[in-house]
């Protein structure tokens, strides 16, 4: 019997698509625990590192800056580099950083590695985005989208309450190893399932950054930008406006961060499939029912109980535009794809900050911590304006096109 030439290189299992959509989903779970337990854990780390807690808040703009500045600018830089390899890549630097904020002797240090664990942050969900809806089957490629972007809700559920609990029982520098010990996990998740990806076609920095001269995708942006600011308000000071205005206890606060965090999960669920049937659609039906449901919450604050439940369906409607949003930069960048899906993540970030700043100024005017929900119905509905002038502008295009 002949045998045929050997290969010259070994054969990858191929693995089936969901089982690579979990892996890159677990990465996302990992960046979601670290970009939110700093917050519960601010005492902790300005007590063991003396300095204030304002100061120490100073490490979450830290991680915020690191996210918007390295986006655009990784995944224009690494443009040649194959998909595959740049996830694999992107989740090693982020376990690195994570690293290095676990063994940080002092505050400056710790600033400076909560910036290098921020800088792979939308790049890798950018880049998985686009795997997730490479692989996905026809007609299922926001609800890919929307898996990936699961891992973030997820671990507002289960990876920020454990890692929470973790260092409030031991060390912050407990809570950020155990990050780690997430993104080593991922790192061999991601090896081992994600095929060579020979199908998506690698670009050159000069194509990816032609993003940034595209109308579409800088309007889209700024649906994000602005329409999400009040899902953050809303979020930033959740705390005390429960405890303070829907007189539940302080025991109960962790139980509407859970719903609230479940609330996400079904909403990435949610808005995959309506994105699936029209990406438009679940950019807008997202929008308007985040303006009900924190008008709701404002209205309803004063009856605790029920203020408790509703955090549920602002988790939900807050993050069903987030599928839609995320697949149509995809498709109006054309051929800049990968910056153009990390740039989201920027702009969330950018929507993170301004929607805490605006409800802070309600609170610093004097009115009570109804307000920042209050505010933050003015932001969805802002983004849906935005959302129907980005309309607009593609139609007229479209038209112009065609004569």
């Amino acid at each position: 019997m002949t045998r045929g030439p050997a290969s010259s290189a070994p054969t990858r299992k191929r693995w089936p698509a969901g089982w690579v959509i979990t892996a890159l989903a677990l990465g996302g779970f990992g960046i979601g625990t670290t970009e939110f337990v700093a917050m519960g854990l601010l005492p902790n780390i300005a007590s063991d590192l003396h300095i204030s807690e304002p100061t120490a808040g100073h490490l979450i703009s830290a991680y915020a800056l690191g996210v918007v500045v390295g986006a655009p600018v990784i995944a224009a830089l690494a443009a040649r580099v194959p998909r595959r390899t740049l996830l694999i890549a992107l989740m090693v630097a982020f376990t690195v950083g994570n690293g290095l904020s676990v063994i940080a002797p002092n505050y400056p240090t710790l600033m400076a590695a909560r910036f290098l664990a921020g800088l792979p942050h939308g790049a890798y969900f950018g880049v998985a985005a686009l795997v997730a809806a490479h692989l996905a089957a026809p007609g299922r490629r926001a609800q890919a989208v929307g898996q990936v972007m699961m891992g973030l809700s997820v671990a507002n559920v289960v990876g920020v309450p454990a890692a929470t609990w973790i260092g409030q029982a031991l060390s912050w520098r407990w809570a950020l190893g155990i990050v780690v010990l997430l993104g080593v996990i991922t790192v061999a998740a991601l090896i081992v399932t994600v095929p060579d990806l020979h199908g998506m076609k690698t670009t050159d920095p000069r194509t990816e950054l032609g993003a940034l001269r595209r109308s579409q995708v800088l309007l889209t942006l700024l649906v994000g930008l602005v329409g999400f600011g009040g899902m953050f308000a809303f979020y930033t000071y959740l705390n005390t406006a429960l405890t303070s205005v829907g007189g539940i206890s302080e025991g109960v606060v962790p139980i509407a961060l859970m719903l609230f965090g479940a609330g996400m999960v079904a909403g990435n669920v949610v808005g995959g499939r309506l994105a699936d049937r029209s990406v438009d659609l679940g950019i807008a039906v997202g929008m308007a029912a985040t303006a009900v449901a924190l008008g709701a919450f404002a209205l309803l604050l004063g009856i605790g109980w029920l203020a408790v439940a509703l955090t549920f369906f602002v988790g939900l409607t807050g993050s069903t535009a987030i599928p839609g949003l995320q697949t149509r930069l995809m498709d109006v960048s054309h051929d800049a794809q990968t910056v153009a899906a990390a740039l989201n993540h920027s702009a969330l970030n950018v929507a993170n900050a301004l929607g805490a700043w605006l409800g802070g100024v309600t609170i610093a005017a004097g009115m009570s911590y109804r307000a920042p929900s209050a505010v933050g119905v003015v932001l969805p509905l802002a983004g849906l304006a935005v959302f129907g002038v980005t309309l607009l502008a593609a139609r007229r295009s479209a038209v112009l096109r065609a004569q």
